[in-house]
């Protein structure tokens, strides 16, 4: 079977049967086609370890932009979607190389960046809250920092979604896995604060304010869905702001996310009950933070023992 061919039942089995989502549909995608590039539409009974090495040395050597190569954890993604799609094949019975045989190269152990609790509130108390964008920005930034939301899964809000009485609600996050988060009093009152603020029926929850408040024709534009924020708004408003206060750290609305993650296992939640928390699928992905909570142990040793 050609590969292009074999590449193509591949994502139809993705979206249909696994139904995975259009992102990952779209990441899947991308790096195979980069794999096609190179390898070419051979029959995918020739992939082999010794084409596998050479691909692993194109990706290495790949340069995206002058001068600038992938990074060994983007390389790793190419090599994950190509496990993913020969692990499709042999459960298709196609003869072709066993994906347990492709290794992932090792990457150094992350480094989180997060804010302290001192920064985060100069972060809050940075955004000027006289405007209804401000009102926005601060309830965005307070919301980040309560529920520990990915960004994608706090601009998929709509009002609906959200129950101001009770504090929580449920959210369908990465691999499409429902978990509950919570609103702090503080982040209740800022966003009960912006939706007061507002004049308008539609149904995002967080919307750009500066374009055309007239009302589309279609369906979705009635609903304001034309006005809902984009992930890059969100994040170059965070990015801003964290500048506007000082933080001379590299700010993202994922840093404000590890800050929300480091605070609760730095005054004693478990590991296990800070994974739920986040959405993470795997109890390994969580103990990224494990390191951080150890300095902090340091601390009170050098703080408390003569």
């Amino acid at each position: 079977m050609k590969l292009s061919v074999a590449i193509r039942q591949f994502l139809e089995h993705c979206e249909i049967e696994k139904n995975q989502s259009k992102r990952t549909l779209v990441s899947y995608a991308h790096y195979l086609e980069r794999f096609l590039e190179f390898a070419k539409d051979i029959d995918i009974i020739k992939i082999n370890l010794p084409l596998i090495k050479k691909y692993r040395l194109f990706l290495n050597r790949y340069e995206f932009r002058p001068h600038e190569n992938l990074s060994v954890k983007t390389q790793n993604y190419h090599v994950i979607a190509l496990r993913a799609f020969l692990k499709f094949c042999v459960k298709s019975d196609w003869k072709v190389l066993a994906p347990e045989k492709v290794d992932l190269a090792k990457i150094p152990d992350r480094e989180v960046e997060y804010l302290t609790r001192e920064e985060l509130e100069r972060l809050f108390r940075t955004i000027d809250d006289g405007k209804i964008t401000g009102l926005r920005n601060r309830a965005i930034v307070e919301m980040l920092y309560s529920t520990g939301l990915r960004i994608s899964e706090l601009t998929a809000l709509s009002r609906q979604n959200v129950d101001l009485e009770r504090g929580e609600f449920s959210i369908r996050g990465k691999g499409k896995k429902i978990r509950i988060v919570f609103l702090s009093e503080r982040a209740k009152g800022w966003l009960k604060e912006y939706l007061d603020a507002r004049d308008d029926n539609f149904g995002p929850l967080f919307l750009n304010h500066r374009r055309s408040r007239e009302k589309k024709k279609g369906d979705l534009d009635l609903k304001g869905e034309h006005r809902r924020l984009t992930d890059y708004t969100i994040q170059e408003m965070v990015r801003t702001t964290a500048c506007q206060a000082g933080i001379t750290k590299h700010v993202t609305p994922h840093t404000i996310r590890h800050s929300f993650a480091t605070e609760l296992l730095i005054n004693g939640a478990d590991i296990r009950s800070v994974q739920e928390l986040l959405g993470h699928s795997s109890i390994t992905t969580t103990q990224i933070y494990t390191h951080i909570t150890n300095k902090k142990l340091r601390e009170v040793h050098q703080k408390y023992h003569k």
